[in-house]
């Protein structure tokens, strides 16, 4: 099976070079050649699918290229890399290409991700939603998640799952950061001016904000796009389809309000310390 992934892995940089090539054709080689390559990063269950749906819309609309691959966290059937093994992914991306995946901001993620040439955007959401998300793919949707069995097998409740979310655990073989300190090794990208920020909810309530937002800061490395901004807005829309991603469930803004007990939000106040109201999601951190 090893031998066979590394195979599929080769045939993708084959069919890479292709995509290039008919990127330049169609755009110009100089065109493709200034282009910044994109990282699109999140915190994981937070919209990342979603952000690499509407960066790939760029391919429609200017000199850049979908390389195929999956994100730079991972090799081909889903196997870990480990941190060397992302950051060669980050070095290998070319000018032009979209890729995406899960980086917090210290290095050596961040010399990777950042530079000249080399545009991102990271997307956040509601950690509370975020909460609930991970919860369900841990438990339903991926059955090779660390937590898979915990969730299913040891908790009997919505309310222990999310409290264990809430606050991490270290048990034997299982690891799970608090959600504060799941969001804080994120906290620098929001200080960058070479990165650009965007909430996961703008997407769903008012895509035109963010998309607007995302073609303005690629501009700003020089690129030229082939349509107004008002088209350019709508064809990067039509590339969100939310129910294409296999990890898709709902999505939509403040469904942790279904799931959260008082006993839930009690717990992530005590932890989550100002990590709402940083984030822009509530006026108190503490009256909600």
């Amino acid at each position: 099976m090893k031998l066979y992934y590394q195979v599929k892995r080769q045939s993708k940089l084959v069919r890479l070079e292709l995509r290039r090539w008919q990127v330049a054709r169609r755009w110009g080689k100089e065109a493709l050649e200034k282009a910044p390559s994109i990282f699109g990063n999140a915190i994981p269950k937070a919209g990342s699918h979603l952000l690499i749906q509407v960066l790939l819309g760029l391919t429609e609309i200017g000199p850049f290229v979908d390389p195929g691959l999956p994100p730079v966290n991972r090799f081909e059937g889903n196997t870990r890399l480990e941190i060397p093994e992302r950051i060669a992914e980050l070095n290998r991306m070319r000018s032009g290409e979209i890729r995406y995946g899960y980086a917090a901001c210290r290095e050596p993620f961040v010399s990777a991700i950042t530079g000249p040439g080399r545009a991102s955007v990271f997307i956040y959401r509601d950690p509370r939603d975020q909460l609930v998300s991970h919860v369900f793919y841990a438990k339903d949707i991926h059955k090779g998640h660390g937590m898979h069995d915990y969730y299913n097998n040891v908790l009997t409740t919505m309310e222990e799952r999310l409290n264990v979310a809430i606050e991490g655990c270290n048990l034997s073989g299982l690891g799970l950061p608090t959600v504060w300190e799941r969001y804080a090794e994120h906290f620098g990208w929001f200080e960058r001016d070479d990165v650009l920020c965007v909430k996961f909810e703008d997407f769903i309530l008012n895509p035109a904000k963010p998309i607007g937002e995302i073609l303005d800061y690629i501009a700003g490395y020089g690129v030229e796009f082939s349509f107004d901004r008002p088209r350019a807005i709508e064809i990067i829309s039509q590339a969100i389809k939310p129910k294409k991603s296999g990890t898709y469930r709902k999505g939509q803004p403040g469904n942790w309000k279904a799931y959260f007990t008082e006993e839930n939000k009690r717990r992530f106040k005590a932890v989550a310390r100002d990590l709402l109201t940083r984030l822009g999601y509530e006026e108190s951190d503490t009256d909600w």
